[in-house]
């Protein structure tokens, strides 16, 4: 399917690994120009080294920390008028609610929530007034099925959640959308560290958590970042403009609810 996005312009959040990686990859494919970010110089110009030559399109790097008010402005001035805003961040840390500071709730709720409400801000009214948008956020399928010792991500995205919800209908009538996708277990760095440290709390091997957690998905197996990527860039597409203010979840059937 044609997705009738090339030549247009996206900003990557998170985008030398893992799920940011895999949309922006899908992305290029479709002949978008890519920005993305990342702390990590290595890590973000191997990235659009290997994006580069497997999709000849434009691809630029902002090293940065976008979780920052310094690295939000410098990603912005990279590409100061996106058509394409993809958030994302790194989740806080998993652990007990009773032992997270107030400090630890700030930090989780600056990444997750105040960061990609700045990017909306600074971008919306470009997008709106160009007549065409496509924003979509990465947060996670607690959104809607809260996982224990996982508060933190659990309330940050959540709050993201409620807070874009009246915005995606205002921006609709001028072609912009606003969505969030919601990726249960996909293969990635994040979900391999928390494997690891369950295993350290429980004792048991990582293997056996490993084994246990995709036991526990009823398509028996993690998610790629390569279906992840597909996915985001149908979003971002001339074809899914009636799609906006919706929570779309890729978990392999693990949330158990109807809606």
């Amino acid at each position: 399917m044609e997705l009738g996005i090339a030549g247009r312009t996206a900003i990557i959040c998170a985008g030398s690994k893992g799920l940011g990686r895999g949309c922006a990859t899908a992305l290029a494919r479709e002949g978008v120009a890519i920005f993305i970010a990342a702390r990590g110089a290595d890590a973000l110009e191997a990235t659009a080294k290997s994006i580069r030559d497997d999709t000849g399109a434009r691809v630029a790097t902002v090293q940065a920390d976008v979780t920052t008010e310094a690295g939000r402005a410098a990603l912005l001035a990279a590409c100061p008028a996106p058509d394409i805003l993809v958030t994302n961040a790194g989740g806080p840390p998993p652990g007990e609610f009773t032992q997270f500071s107030l400090d630890d709730w700030r930090r989780a709720v600056e990444a997750n929530m105040i960061t990609p409400i700045a990017l909306i801000a600074a971008t919306i009214q470009g997008m709106m007034g160009r007549g065409f948008g496509r924003v979509v956020n990465i947060t996670s399928y607690t959104v809607k099925m809260p996982i224990g010792s996982l508060e933190l991500s659990n309330g940050a995205r959540a709050g993201l959640t409620g807070a874009v919800a009246s915005l995606a209908r205002r921006a609709a009538p001028h072609n912009v959308t606003i969505n969030n996708m919601l990726p249960g277990p996909f293969d990635t760095d994040r979900v391999r560290s928390n494997w690891t440290r369950a295993a350290e709390v429980s004792g048991r091997s990582m293997e056996d958590v490993a084994k246990d957690s995709v036991r526990s998905i009823p398509a028996r197996r993690l998610g790629t970042t390569e279906e992840f990527g597909a996915t985001c860039a149908f979003l971002c597409s001339a074809h899914a403009g009636f799609i906006t203010g919706q929570n779309i979840l890729l978990d392999g059937g693990a949330y158990p609810g109807l809606m």
